[in-house]
């Protein structure tokens, strides 16, 4: 019943996603000014509250820059609001993406403590919205995931003193995503499906507000519950198309569906947009927002088969050497967008031969170093060369040591996961194959225990499809085609996965099985499948 009532609450966004053309000419809004609809009464001159909600909206897409400059604006024109500061602190912290830089942190905190100054004279409601963003930037050494947790605790409390502002609703359900996304892994999705009941029940009141469509997206980015997100995700980038992140954001539902030529169109929509930006303000610079689009842009050119369009994204990757935030989302796809290149179409001594781009602040984003360096290692060693492969994985292994410990979302177990899967092949290398087995059922088992972070479309390459290539490579068709198959459950619609359980299927004598999966990577690939190296029987490497 749960299921049901989501997915037909969320239909109710189609339907009211976007005015007519006429419509909007009608209330003069331009597409600058369309990121949906909220209502954020405040204690602040009333003169000012179409720009305070509007900047909120733009919160609700993570338009973090442009909120941080609407509510600047406000503050300025009012120096005694303390909702504006509040704001502005809100855009310096980013919920779902992870910790704050420190300079971010430190203006979100100046901004904070100028709201918590001017309070004293703002009404109850806007004292208790800003003594929850204080809860987030009090005290000195608490690690990030405990920030988060007191700012969820704290926006409960708003949340349960005002039943009917459905901005504390709302804000309350993506806290709770925020400490779903800090904390390990937990399969029953509890805290995701706590918001997605609580934006449910906003939605029929609040039907084009942006932030319930976001936050459902996020509340069903997973394989197990994508399926419930889709219709929101077709109506997010109608209700605030002026949003970069809100034409991003339904490609995580498509990539959890397999709906590549969807995510192919949301992504190009990005890309240009989120550059569209940054020409006016910065001009020679690549949007971090643009880039992560990329990200998932060339993981779904990939699956169609489209290796020339992803080519033309590797290169458009490479020619990028300055950003407008060099921020986590852009080193991701700087470190995946070559990487992925070489490891899908099993270019081995391309992959053997990556390089971390020069330009960008790997130090501060070891987790993302490492993405290259996996690659090397399963490029070297699938092309046999066990020097360089050794020393690729001696490199994971020093990465993963340096994140050990970090609190919030578990880096350091994904690097792990691609150094047991790089160790893996090294073995293979070495003719160890029970050990490479081994190393590489652990690094699928590990994989399938963790959640997929918001930055990435999916692993660079899913372990279990390793496990399945590596077996099908040692001439065992029947194991190898019962680990594809659960790939496919968790990364759905992958071209690799396609052509090897149809390899794997054939030689195990299920010709009925393999002709349909080939079948789908034919119509998948719009009738034409690239030619990509598979692992044949007693291969070497």
């Amino acid at each position: 019943m749960r299921i049901v009532c989501v997915a037909v609450a969320c239909a109710a966004l189609l339907a009211t996603a976007a005015p007519p053309v006429a419509a909007q000419h009608e209330h003069g809004s331009s597409l600058a000014e369309q990121f949906g609809t909220v209502h954020f009464p405040t204690s602040c001159d009333t003169s000012g509250a179409a720009g305070f909600e509007r900047a909120v909206a733009m919160l609700h897409s993570f338009a973090y820059a442009p909120a941080a400059r609407a509510f600047a604006a406000i503050a300025a024109r009012d120096p005694g609001c303390p909702m504006a500061q509040w704001g502005i602190a809100m855009s310096y912290f980013h919920t779902v993406w992870g910790p704050p830089t420190p300079d971010e942190f430190a203006a979100g905190r100046a901004a904070s403590r100028r709201a918590d100054s001017l309070a004293a004279h703002a009404d109850a409601r806007d004292r208790d919205w800003i003594a929850a963003t204080h809860a987030y930037y009090a005290g000195d050494d608490a690690p990030h995931a405990t920030r988060v947790e007191a700012f969820e605790s704290a926006m409960a409390g708003v949340a349960q003193r005002y039943p009917d502002d459905h901005e504390a609703q709302v804000f309350h359900a993506l806290a709770l995503l925020a400490v779903a996304y800090n904390s390990p892994p937990d399969k029953s999705y509890a805290r995701q499906k706590q918001a997605a009941a609580i934006l449910n029940r906003l939605l029929p009141l609040e039907p084009r507000h942006p932030g319930i469509a976001h936050y459902m997206i996020h509340s069903f980015d997973y394989p197990e519950l994508a399926d419930l997100a889709l219709p929101a995700a077709r109506a997010y980038s109608k209700l605030a198309p002026a949003s970069p992140h809100a034409l991003h954001m339904p490609s995580h539902i498509y990539t959890r569906l397999g709906l590549w030529r969807e995510s192919v169109a949301a992504n190009i929509a990005s890309a240009r947009l989120a550059q569209g930006w940054v020409a006016r303000t910065r001009p020679g610079a690549t949007a971090f927002d643009a880039m992560h689009a990329m990200d998932y842009l060339e993981y779904a050119y990939l699956q169609l088969g489209q290796d020339a369009a992803a080519r033309a994204i590797v290169d458009s990757a490479r020619a990028a050497h300055e950003f407008d935030v060099a921020s986590f989302q852009a080193g991701y796809a700087l470190a995946a967008i070559p990487t992925r290149y070489a490891l899908e179409r099993r270019a081995w001594s391309d992959a053997a031969a990556l390089e971390l781009p020069a330009a960008f602040p790997w130090a501060r984003y070891p987790y993302e170093e490492a993405i290259v360096h996996f690659g090397r290692a399963v490029g070297a060693a699938r092309s046999g060369d066990v020097e360089g492969a050794t020393r690729a994985v001696a490199r994971l292994e020093q990465l993963h040591a340096s994140l050990a410990g970090q609190k919030g979302f578990d880096w350091a177990t994904q690097v792990e996961i691609q150094r047991r899967a790089a160790a893996g092949w090294l073995a293979r290398a070495g003719r160890h194959d029970d050990d490479a087995i081994a190393l590489l059922r652990s690094a699928a088992d590990l994989e399938d225990a963790t959640d997929k972070h918001p930055v990435t479309p999916g692993p660079v390459l899913p372990a279990r499809e390793q496990l399945a290539d590596l077996l099908l490579e040692l001439d065992r068709p029947a194991a190898a085609l019962v680990e594809y198959r659960a790939s496919m459950r968790g990364s759905p619609a992958r071209l690799g996965s396609y052509l090897g359980a149809a390899e794997a299927a054939e030689r195990a004598g299920h010709a009925d099985e393999a002709t349909d999966l080939r079948a789908h990577a034919v119509v998948m690939c719009g009738g034409a499948v690239p030619a990509r190296p598979r692992p044949g029987p007693g291969a070497a490497r």
